[in-house]
């Protein structure tokens, strides 16, 4: 039983980070019209493609005017998915669980928690 708490310890878990994405605020210009505009893009954005507002043919990156780091947008359907297998997961290991074996995991639970009031006071 001791073994098994220092488990979690020895597993290299770390917490997940969530994505991020560079983004650029740029000034583009159309190579027929020779307009002018200011866009936000992603980093990975070719310096000529992004269609011109006015004329409809492609523009050249002229400058970067500032850079920023923001969060990515999570995609709804895999976090629904992921959700699901996890609704799932709890009620399906604790009905595999033997009554000896739940019984260990609840004693270990209530030690820490005594543990824990006894430190705090």
């Amino acid at each position: 039983m001791r073994g098994s708490a220092n488990l979690c310890s020895m597993l290299a878990v770390r917490p997940r980070k969530t994505p991020r994405t560079p983004l650029l605020r740029v000034r583009r210009q159309c190579l027929v019209c020779e307009a002018r505009t200011i866009a936000e893009e992603d980093a990975d954005t070719f310096s000529i493609g992004e269609p011109c507002p006015h004329c409809g043919a492609p523009t050249e990156r002229l400058e970067i005017l500032s850079r920023r780091i923001v969060a990515a947008q999570r995609n709804p359907s895999a976090a629904a998915l992921g959700r699901l297998g996890g609704l799932k997961g709890g009620p399906a290991r604790a009905a595999a669980l033997s009554a000896e074996r739940r019984r260990a995991i609840a004693s270990a639970a209530a030690r820490k928690r005594w543990a824990r009031r006894r430190k705090e006071s």
